[in-house]
This record gives C-alpha cells, sequence and structure tokens, in this order.
C-alpha cells in the first residue's frame, strides 16, 4: 500500500517546488489536501505521479505542477470569494478553499459535482460549496467574484464570465490546447477588461469552451 502522506510531500518537493512556486499557503495545502481522495479509488496510487488522471470520461484531475503554477498566478487571497469553473471531483476546489473565504465550484456532470460534494463534505471543506450547472455560464447568482479559475484549457472565455468579476478581480485561464496553451489573467478595470500571457501551459480541455466555427460565404 502506497504511503500517501509521503508521496504527497514528494510532490511538493520534486514537482511545485521545482516548478517555481513558492506561496507558502499554497505550498501548505498542496502539503494537506489528500489528492488521493480526489480520484477514483482503483487509481488512488496514480494521484501523485506528474501527470493528468482522468476522473471521467474526458475529464482529468490536472497534473500537480500546473495546477500549482496556475493558482498561484491567480493570487488568491484569504478574503476573496473564488469561483471554481469545472471543479471535476472538487481538488482544485480543496485546494482553493484553503486560500480563499469561500469558494463556490461549478460542474456540469452530474456524477462528478455529487463526487466533489461528498468528498468536500466528507474532509471537512465547509467553505466550499458545489453546484451542478452550465460552466460557461458560471455562476452569476453568487457573485462577483473576486477570482475566477477556469480548470481547463478553452478557446474562449464566454463574455458572462467576464461580468461576474468584482472591481479589480481577476480570471485566470489556459487559452489553446497542448503545446499552443498559454496561461493568461485577466483584470476587470470598471468596464474595461485587461490581460496578459504569464507563461505556456499544457493542460487538458475543458468541455464546451470550443471556439464556435466561423461561416465562410
Amino acid at each position: 500500500m502506497l504511503d500517501f502522506d509521503t508521496a504527497r510531500q514528494n510532490m511538493v518537493d520534486c514537482q511545485i517546488r521545482t516548478s517555481d512556486v513558492t506561496n507558502h499557503e499554497l505550498l501548505e495545502a498542496l502539503s494537506t489536501v489528500p489528492r488521493e481522495r480526489f480520484v477514483p479509488q482503483e487509481k488512488a496510487e496514480l494521484a501523485y505521479i506528474d501527470e493528468d488522471v482522468e476522473i471521467a470520461r474526458g475529464r482529468y484531475l490536472m497534473e500537480p505542477a500546473p495546477l500549482a503554477k496556475l493558482i498561484q498566478a491567480a493570487g488568491v487571497s484569504k478574503d476573496d470569494v473564488v469561483l471554481d469553473v469545472g471543479c471535476g471531483s472538487g481538488y482544485t476546489t480543496a485546494v482553493l478553499s484553503r486560500l480563499a473565504s469561500i469558494v463556490i465550484a461549478v460542474e456540469q456532470d452530474e456524477g462528478l459535482a455529487a463526487l466533489a460534494t461528498s468528498t468536500l463534505s466528507e474532509l471537512d471543506y465547509d467553505n466550499a460549496i458545489v453546484v451542478q450547472g452550465d460552466l460557461r455560464a458560471g455562476y452569476p447568482s453568487e457573485g462577483p467574484y473576486d477570482v475566477i479559475f477556469l480548470g481547463g484549457a478553452v478557446d474562449e472565455i464566454p463574455s458572462g464570465l467576464f461580468a461576474q468579476l468584482s472591481e479589480g478581480g481577476k480570471l485566470l485561464a489556459v487559452e489553446g490546447h497542448g503545446n499552443a496553451g498559454v496561461a493568461r489573467l485577466y483584470m476587470r478595470n470598471g468596464s474595461d477588461f485587461s490581460g496578459r500571457s504569464l507563461f505556456n501551459c499544457a493542460i487538458q480541455p475543458l468541455p464546451g469552451f470550443e471556439k464556435k466555427p466561423e461561416f465562410v460565404f
């Protein structure tokens, strides 16, 4: 039987710290959130490998290093209200809940939403709430949000998600797929939204954010 505590610490030391992740609170969260609880039971011993782990058809638990870099780039603080779009089994939500005041997680897959809800409850992450719904729609009724985190690569970001940002709020997403993926950070200033590229980032896609084909006449 794998020693999960040792595997978790090895993940932090050998995958996370070596990827220029230095935020103390984030490192502490990654050292304590039991990643093995957020994958199918038969894959528990794969939870800490440096690869994506499939948790449902076409859905993955993100590889540790890029996930940590993305969360660090989001700059979550303890007073923030965070929207986690595409939470999957709830692992990212659990990590974010250790950094933020409240995390609202949206998941469209009924099975994954139920799994995330039960796992987060069992582990007493009581400042995290999972709702089932369309990922593109976000969850405006609990907004505005200080941070919006998209848990997979997208072709485009719906304007409705930007509208759910608070003044000075930040949206973190990976645009593009595979080696063409780039992490981008957007910020709201009044009715204006500015974005900047941070680093290349190859992660699995988030369903429903594909760019609609353009008609050519």
